[in-house]
């Protein structure tokens, strides 16, 4: 709700309410996806404050990769209209002088136009990014920015729940990545190291990046939703009344299959690894990748349950088979 005060014809003051958002307008912004595009570029601008009717872009970064690699980059501070406040100082290590020689928004909006193209985007928390360059694009020059994003914390939150915040530092700090430090730059190399490897976290969770694209819709595939196709079970089977969990890619079938033999051997699936677990199988992929220390953090809860005297077994997916075969 907005508030105007008037001064009626008696001089007394009066006060008027209006549920009309005063919020900028976005009508051509881009989709927000869940995707893994081999071309994309990472951004991050820094600024003096959160209102982007209020306050300015002080920096901009944008780092283009091409299958994994840094192809090209841009990066500049922004000379703002009013001296930048002590805290932002602080916080950013930005100061008046340094920006005392840089161009103008107008300018250095137009150059970061130019060089972030038609490429998908990709930040962290970067809906504020985008909104923030959406409504400086319009006050500039009148261009709507329609770039498709993909915003990186989404995936934090949803692969990584046990930690105390989705923060980028935090992220950062969980795959042992440098702290960014508030520089634009800096924060886009950081943002990068976290997306990549939060793409292969969910692949070890999921399998392969499309369950886990699904995974966000009411399309899901739960292990609940796996049903034996038989009342017809040997109860001397060595899966019959155990909970296994997968986690990686199997090479031979596919999870919902596998999963479908379990339960058909009178066995049970789950979703996530716990304390009544029996099995957790790794496709071959993290079996292998185990070797170098790369472990899903499906992998990692397990063996946590296993050193606090839990009877968890880490198969790899040639073994569940031979399981599977009673062999």
């Amino acid at each position: 709700m907005f508030i105007s005060i008037g001064i009626d014809e008696n001089g007394k003051p009066f006060v008027t309410t209006s549920d009309k958002s005063e919020k900028p307008s976005r009508p051509n912004k881009g989709h927000s996806l869940i995707a893994a595009p081999d071309t994309y570029t990472v951004i991050d601008i820094e600024t003096t404050g959160l209102d982007s009717r209020y306050c300015e872009i002080i920096e901009l970064s944008a780092l283009r990769y091409s299958n994994g690699s840094l192809v090209d980059s841009f990066t500049t501070l922004v000379k703002p209209t009013e001296p930048i406040d002590s805290f932002i100082t602080e916080l950013t290590g930005i100061t008046n002088d340094l920006v005392a020689d840089a161009p103008a928004i107008s300018d250095a909006i137009k150059s970061f136009y130019d060089f972030v193209g038609s490429d998908i985007l990709v930040g962290y928390n970067v809906n504020f990014d985008i909104n923030f360059i959406y409504d400086v694009l319009q006050d500039t020059h009148s261009i709507d920015f329609t770039n498709s994003f993909v915003d990186v914390m989404r995936f934090a939150r949803k692969l990584l729940p046990e930690l105390k915040n989705h923060k980028l530092e935090t992220v950062a700090a969980h795959y042992k990545v440098s702290s960014p430090a508030h520089r634009s730059y800096a924060d886009c190399e950081a943002c990068n190291t976290c997306y990549q490897a939060l793409l292969s976290d969910a692949i070890s969770q999921y399998g392969d990046f499309d369950s886990f694209k699904a995974s966000y819709s009411s399309r899901q595939l739960h292990a609940k939703d796996i049903t034996a196709t038989t009342d017809n079970f040997d109860i001397s089977h060595p899966l019959y009344g155990k909970l296994c969990v997968f986690t990686g890619t199997l090479e031979k079938m596919q999870r919902k299959d596998a999963m479908q033999l379990v339960v058909n051997l009178g066995g049970q699936c789950g979703d996530n690894v716990t304390a009544k677990t029996n099995y957790l199988i790794l496709g071959n992929n993290d079996f292998c990748s185990l070797i170098k220390d790369g472990k899903s953090n499906k992998q990692k809860k397990a063996e946590s349950l296993i050193l606090k005297g839990k009877d968890i077994q880490i198969l790899s997916e040639n073994v569940f088979y031979d399981l599977v075969l009673n062999q």
